[in-house]
């Protein structure tokens, strides 16, 4: 079939697809299996017509097989198969097509004609052409930015937070001022850094947001931008707009950029648009517009709220306890929540430290209920969520709110509630009690070091309301979740959490939940169709199942074990020991435990149990069942003493929320010890993602006969 839109012809269509020369990225936001997947479908699509592909994975072990300019220069369309963000930077002028990666997977063919007539990427901005409404669902824009900056700024909250917290707790002194560092001393320079840490995380959060949007020309507009949005001095407010100012800031940023690359300039102004004009007229544009537009309401806000508060100092306990705890909880270090931490604060001074009380229950009440909820519903998160969660509990025990940072950016319309409800139910508990607090400071912390009278009920404060926040968090985020994946027209994908978009160890099928499309037409023949040795007596591989087999094998064949055990199958990880011809499970979770008893044999196995406890949790993330009649369940524990994979057949097949529909009727099962869960994890995944996208590869896995053929076969991953 001969594209009138693609490269002109001029010697016959058959030489014309000959000469085509095609480009792909893939990347999911776990960079694991389903960007080789991808990547290996479209390269065997490719070459079924007579196409020259170069494909890069970007996955979590890096880029590979990176495209370079010559690449780009004579390529005649590039594909862009991804569920992140991929720098497009480098394909202006070339037909670019950007579809989910599960389109990659599903429907190579269909992307490799619809490449040739996708419209031109211009400088900087989006490629028009989109994934198609029947697959490849993507995220929205404004997700995938939103996502973007919370990515980058974690690292900067939990440093920041971290060394905050460390500081105090070994150099800081309970004082009328407040939890203070005596200038001078070395925990006063380490919480110097932490301070620029957080300093730091607001602009960060706004610049990839905007970077997201619109590529690298509103990067700095939207630091500039969060900075400004963070240093409430310049439009006369006694705190910046916190995170909240962030998030608008780096959307206006991002999208005054792509308006402004829509604007027709001479061409010799082009090549410095992109680093030169955009942003410098861009970060002025917005820094004023922030400063004289949307400063002053912010600071308008700030003091009448304050006058509000005043106002309301005879009022009852319970609920100025309420309206307090509220907010503190809505915006953590914002205008909202500085103007009632300082209306605490200047109330100390006049003998009345209840209102200090009241807000002292609530500061922590946020990143202590996030980092519950991240154990208690964990496979509503991602990995890196979790870790996040740890470290909020730590900062939220020194009265860090801004440890529910991330969370609240992440996912405002769940989190920001949950976390003003239990920031009430705390305010208000204290209130009711007379909580009264000494130092303009709150957390566990002040109550430990003795700032706090009434410590008891301080305490029951603190937890009920980090309980009522957990809980409420979970509720909203999982009720959200359901929604999301209800929308989605695929039966039996699995559940996973939300995506990060430096999205970390969280598997393989935490793309299923956001890919919806329909099952791939052409389905692989499997080798159960025609006779083979899975009939073989079962006698037989019972035998084949024992340590001892060797010897009970037909005469001719003396040294099958030291054959089986001479080839080297995924660096060794992978033996004759951990091959199971035919698995009597009819369910996942029977399935993996019999897998793991399976691993077991090896000798690397210390705890079968907390193996099977790590894989289901696993498998609660997102389904591992990759599609294709394929599984590849894995764990990341110390229940095993060194990496171990192991390789299975289900004649029947087990339902396991693959996204195609497929039962697993090959199963391959991989754990590494904690210590080695980095990069070996990913390569035996990567390794056999490729591998198994080779419709024949499955076919000799499916027909082999005994332990010694499949370990033949399996010798072909290199």
């Amino acid at each position: 079939m001969t594209n009138p839109a693609g490269p002109p012809s001029t010697d016959g269509g058959s030489d014309e697809r000959q000469r085509l020369k095609l480009l792909a990225v893939t990347a999911c936001p776990t960079g694991i299996a389903h960007t080789y997947m991808a990547a290996e479908k479209l390269a065997q699509a490719a070459a079924s017509r007579g196409i020259d592909m170069k494909v890069e994975t970007q996955g979590s072990i890096g880029a590979e097989n990176v495209l370079d300019d010559n690449d780009v220069s004579s390529a005649d369309g590039i594909i862009i198969a991804a569920d992140k963000d991929v720098d497009l930077s480098r394909f202006v002028g070339k037909r670019v097509l950007t579809v989910g990666v599960a389109e990659g997977i599903h429907h190579p063919e269909r992307l490799i004609e619809r490449v040739r007539s996708a419209p031109l990427h211009r400088t900087g901005g989006a490629p028009a052409a989109t994934a198609p409404a029947d697959g490849g669902k993507q995220r929205s824009t404004v997700y995938k930015a939103l996502m973007n900056g919370v990515s980058y700024m974690i690292p900067f909250v939990v440093v920041g937070g971290l060394l905050i917290a460390v500081s105090l707790a070994l150099g800081g002194d309970a004082t009328a001022k407040g939890y203070v560092i005596p200038e001078g001393t070395f925990w006063a320079d380490v919480n110097q850094i932490g301070v620029i840490g957080f300093q730091l995380m607001i602009p960060i959060l706004s610049g990839y947001i905007a970077y997201a949007i619109a590529d690298r020309p509103a990067l700095v507009p939207g630091m500039i931008g969060g900075w400004i949005a963070n240093t409430g001095a310049l439009y006369d407010s006694k705190a910046g707009a916190g995170f909240i100012g962030a998030i608008v800031t780096g959307f206006l940023a991002g999208y005054l950029v792509l308006w402004i690359k829509k604007v027709k300039v001479p061409k010799f102004v082009q090549p410095i648009m992109p680093i030169i004009v955009i942003p410098i007229v861009a970060a002025t544009a917005l820094g004023l517009f922030f400063i004289y537009v949307i400063g002053k309401p912010i600071s308008w806000v700030f003091e009448h709220l304050t006058d509000w508060l005043s106002g309301m100092t005879g009022t009852s306990a319970i609920l100025l306890g309420t309206i307090l705890g509220l907010m503190i909880a809505f915006d953590m270090g914002g205008p909202v929540n500085k103007t009632a931490f300082l209306f605490g604060t200047g109330l100390i001074a006049t003998g009345n430290q209840t209102v200090m009380g009241m807000c002292a229950a609530a500061i922590p009440v946020m990143p202590l209920g996030q980092g519950l909820a991240t154990l208690i519903r964990k496979r509503l998160y991602t990995e890196q969520e979790r870790e996040t969660g740890l470290a909020a509990l730590f900062m939220g025990c020194f009265g860090i709110s801004e440890g529910a940072i991330p969370f609240a950016a992440a996912r405002p319309a769940q989190v920001i509630p949950a976390n003003m409800l239990g920031g009430a139910v705390a305010g208000a508990i204290a209130g009711v009690a007379g909580v009264e607090d000494a130092v303009p400071h709150g957390g566990p912390i002040v109550a430990v070091l003795g700032a706090v009278s009434g410590v008891p009920m301080f305490f029951v404060a603190v937890v009920i309301g980090m309980v009522v926040t957990a809980l409420t968090t979970v509720a909203l985020v999982d009720i959200s979740e359901r929604r999301r994946k209800g929308a989605a027209p695929v039966a039996g994908a699995g559940a996973a959490g939300p995506v990060a978009p430096v999205p970390v160890g969280v598997g393989a099928g935490a793309t299923a939940a956001g890919a919806a499309g329909a099952v791939a037409a052409q389905r692989v023949v499997s080798a159960s169709s025609a006779p083979t040795a899975e009939a073989a007596p079962a006698g037989t591989r019972e035998a084949a199942d024992t340590d001892a087999d060797a010897d009970g094998r037909a005469e001719g064949v003396p040294s099958v074990e030291a054959n089986a055990d001479a080839a080297e199958v995924l660096s060794g990880h992978l033996t004759r020991q951990t091959v199971k011809l035919d698995l009597a499970s009819h369910d996942k979770e029977a399935a993996i435990r019999e897998m793991a008893e399976l691993l077991a044999r090896s000798g690397k196995v210390a705890d079968v149990e907390e193996l099977v406890a790590t894989a289901l949790r696993r498998e609660e993330q997102g389904t591992t069942g990759l599609g294709e009649e394929i599984a590849i369940p894995h764990a990341k524990t110390d229940a095993v003493t060194a990496p171990v994979v192991g390789f299975a057949r289900s004649a029947e097949g087990i339902e396991w929320g693959a996204l195609d529909g497929t039962k697993a009727r090959l199963v391959f099962m991989i754990s590494v010890p904690e210590a080695a869960a980095g990069d070996e994890h990913l390569r035996i995944l990567a390794l056999l993602s490729r591998k198994l996208m080779d419709p024949g590869f499955r076919e000799r896995l499916l027909a082999a006969p005994d332990e010694r053929a499949v370990l033949g076969v399996l010798g072909e991953i290199r």
